[in-house]
């Protein structure tokens, strides 16, 4: 039964990653595109400049979505999306209506959990580990 159960959540955290991930997606393709354009005017709400500022978005966004949704490193990639979006929750949309910073705190804790919980066996990360675990030597039979 709790291989079972296991695997059921495998398959959930699957559909975590890769749904949020695509849908994230959605956000930073678009900044990436427009790249030239918005890093004169992106917003700061930290204060390092609209360019930085739209460069950690769009890493966050593009680079780390793409390593979650592949399933590598999912606990480390997912923080960098985590911090995104609490930014854009309590920062940028911190005076709005909740209807308008919704979407942030829905992202935020699915990218949360993922830092939890890590990508689950189906993904990657296990078979890239699995693929630099250092051997055993076997010991010689006398």
């Amino acid at each position: 039964m709790a291989a079972k159960q296991d695997l059921f959540t495998s398959i959930g955290l699957l559909i975590l990653r890769v749904g949020a991930g695509s849908m994230m997606l959605t956000h930073g393709i678009p900044k990436l595109l427009a790249f030239t354009t918005l890093s004169k005017t992106f917003k700061d709400p930290l204060g390092i400049g609209p360019f930085f500022s739209l460069l950690g978005a769009v890493g966050a966004e593009v680079f780390c979505s793409g390593l979650v949704i592949l399933g590598l490193f999912t606990p480390v990639a997912a923080i960098p999306l985590a911090f995104t979006m609490f930014i854009a929750l309590f920062v940028v949309h911190g005076a709005d209506a909740w209807e308008v910073k919704e979407k942030a705190a829905i992202y935020l804790v699915m990218f949360t959990t993922l830092i939890f919980t890590g990508g689950g066996r189906i993904a990657l990360y296990p078979l890239f580990q699995s693929m630099f675990r250092k051997r055993k030597p076997k010991a010689d039979k006398e």
